[in-house]
């Protein structure tokens, strides 16, 4: 085990004002009606605006966190934007989160965290270690997605599944007494799928200035959705037994599952592979799509919102995400 002595202080959330659903995209895949439906169960989620950049929404879902817990952002040591994706190459999204909550003057150090849809998981995992040394009392996580500026609309597998949105979590150092820690966390990461899911195009092999915008293929995600699958079926099983064993925990322990909403696919592997009971399985794919890394802070928040989890429960967090990485997180509320 990993003990460290962290509470979660407070949760927010933004979605962005665009309804999507299924029935719009069975038009925009050009794809035979009800086929959305059946291969993702979203039924509709957001898309973001212009004018909603993925720091807009991640400071809108920071001051509901801040709300929440009760603070100002003046009670905050440290912001870390945990997300897969980028407002821009440089400098960092959590720089412009600090900017859109109008505090470009207050000098609190921002910065990234990327580990795609498990952004959020290992940003947790990496930053409680922080707050429970004392380097900071209170950092705000914050994770803010914008799927839809990338998505490849040739590709109705891929396409039809993605949502926008943003989601806040506030940590800080815990008494003995709360009874609130960070139990286990584990992250693997299996490079052999590495192009299974991916934006090529971007960085340094394949930078923006080498192509006519013509041809924007590189920049566009490509998801082999079916080698995903059949990779993380064989390695879930292997990956939760580790956890559980260095926990000490069994599934009937956790009261609650919050999954990374990756698909309908994913939720049925997750739910089929680790024996999970639906009542104690938060499952938001339905309304949000798969947001990313704002998937698991967002069903955190959803969960805590429906009163799902109680203070002193047992949770697990658990997901993939491109790498291929599998990651999970144990923690008592």
């Amino acid at each position: 085990m990993q003990l460290r002595r962290v509470r979660i202080a407070g949760t927010g959330k933004y979605l962005p004002q665009m309804k999507v659903t299924d029935e719009e995209l069975d038009e925009r895949l050009h794809v035979p009606a009800g086929w959305v439906s059946k291969a993702t169960g979203v039924g509709y989620r957001y898309y973001a605006s212009d004018e909603e950049t993925s720091s807009y929404m991640g400071a809108r879902a920071a001051e509901a966190a801040l709300a929440d817990a009760g603070l100002s952002f003046g009670e905050i040591d440290c912001l870390v934007c945990t997300s897969g994706t980028k407002e821009q190459p440089l400098p960092s999204t959590a720089v412009f989160i600090q900017q859109a909550m109008g505090q470009e003057e207050s000098g609190v150090p921002a910065f990234d965290m990327d580990a795609t849809c498990l952004s959020f998981l290992n940003g947790l995992d990496v930053i409680s270690y922080m707050v429970d040394a004392g380097r900071y009392q209170r950092v705000l996580l914050v994770a803010t997605e914008i799927a839809s500026a990338g998505l490849n609309w040739k590709d109705p597998e891929s396409a039809a599944l993605f949502g926008d949105g943003a989601a806040a979590v506030i940590i800080e150092r815990a008494s003995e007494e709360s009874g609130s820690q960070i139990v286990h966390a584990s992250l693997r990461t299996y490079s052999r799928g590495a192009r299974f899911s991916e934006i090529a195009g971007g960085g340094t092999r394949h930078h923006a200035a080498q192509y006519d915008v013509a041809h924007p293929d590189p920049f566009l995600f490509h998801m082999d959705g079916q080698a995903i699958f059949r990779m993380a079926s064989k390695l879930l099983p292997g990956f939760m037994n580790e956890m559980l064993q260095a926990s000490g925990d069994r599934m009937e322990d956790f009261s609650l599952v919050i999954p990374h909403q990756g698909s309908a696919m994913a939720m049925r592997l997750i739910r089929k592979k680790l024996g999970i009971p639906a009542e104690r399985f938060m499952d938001i794919t339905q309304g949000h799509g798969n947001t990313i890394a704002a998937s698991i802070p967002m069903g955190l928040h959803e969960a805590i919102r429906q009163q799902r989890i109680e203070r002193g429960d047992r949770v697990l967090m658990i997901g993939t995400a491109a790498g291929l990485s599998l990651g999970g997180l144990i923690f008592d509320y």
